[in-house]
């Protein structure tokens, strides 16, 4: 036998002992998340519409989280309704769990900015705030969580956690290969496109507004924006493909600022 010939023996062991070392470096790469998550989790709350004689009364619409002093609400744009049931006292409203106790509170549209599908609401009561990140750190290849209301009011008041790589830092829009496919939002999004995070992790429609943050200190990146992304970036297809999208938090601070929001 050939002195060169490899011992399947010894290599199975060094395969093993790898996929080993590599399990371990990916559990010691997220051994902060849970500490991280019990912070995180008291930000996260549902963003719907509450009305009285309504059942059930309230409406999941999608996902938000606090921010600032703890009485604002970041969310994306199209979770807002545009028009309230007035006449029925329907009210814009989030909604929360703590400890064992459900908890609703109403809130206030006061800043919106539809180039980037971002919305604040403004609530009385304050709750534990996130802090902001710098999207600019954000590289491919690294890996955040982000903690939202997944299929609205089906899985209840229970905010889910998902990790996703940030597979392309990519511009929002991309340009058709036909005339008969533009329309007037993919001409508005090329005119002055920006750049998203695309992630290799899902996240369904009642995701909107969910916070992506980093897992190691729970500073928020990115606003997971699904259904507006798509819109544009996946025009050309007639059934959206299961990639995820994600707004800088660049955007949620500009709009702070511009709104003398604290």
């Amino acid at each position: 036998m050939s002195k060169n010939t490899h011992n399947p023996l010894k290599l199975c062991v060094e395969v093993s002992l790898l996929l080993a070392w590599g399990m371990a470096a990916g559990v010691k790469a997220d051994s902060k998340l849970p500490d991280t998550l019990a912070r995180v989790k008291p930000s996260i709350v549902a963003v719907g519409t509450y009305l009285p004689k309504r059942s059930p009364r309230a409406n999941f619409l999608g996902t938000g989280f606090v921010v600032g002093q703890g009485n604002l609400v970041v969310t994306n744009a199209h979770v807002v309704p545009e028009l309230l049931d007035i006449e029925h006292l329907e009210k814009m409203a989030i909604f929360y769990r703590q400890g064992n106790d459900e908890k609703m509170q109403t809130a206030t549209e006061v800043a919106v900015d539809k180039d980037h599908d971002l919305a604040v609401l403004k609530i009385a009561e304050p709750l534990p705030a996130l802090k902001l990140g710098d999207a600019a750190l954000v590289k491919e290849g690294q890996v955040y969580a982000f903690t939202g209301y997944p299929i609205g009011m089906v899985l209840g008041l229970y905010p889910v956690t998902h990790r996703g790589m940030v597979s392309a830092i990519t511009p929002n829009a991309i340009p058709t290969l036909k005339a008969g496919q533009i329309n007037p939002k993919l001409l508005r999004r090329l005119d002055v496109p920006y750049n998203v995070f695309q992630l290799d992790a899902t996240a369904y429609p009642g995701n909107s507004g969910s916070p992506l943050y980093d897992a190691d200190n729970g500073k928020v990146v990115g606003v997971i924006d699904k259904v507006f992304v798509q819109e544009s970036k996946e025009n050309l297809l007639s059934n959206p493909s299961g990639i995820s999208y994600a707004i800088p938090v660049d955007y949620v601070t500009s709009l702070l600022k511009d709104k003398n929001l604290h």
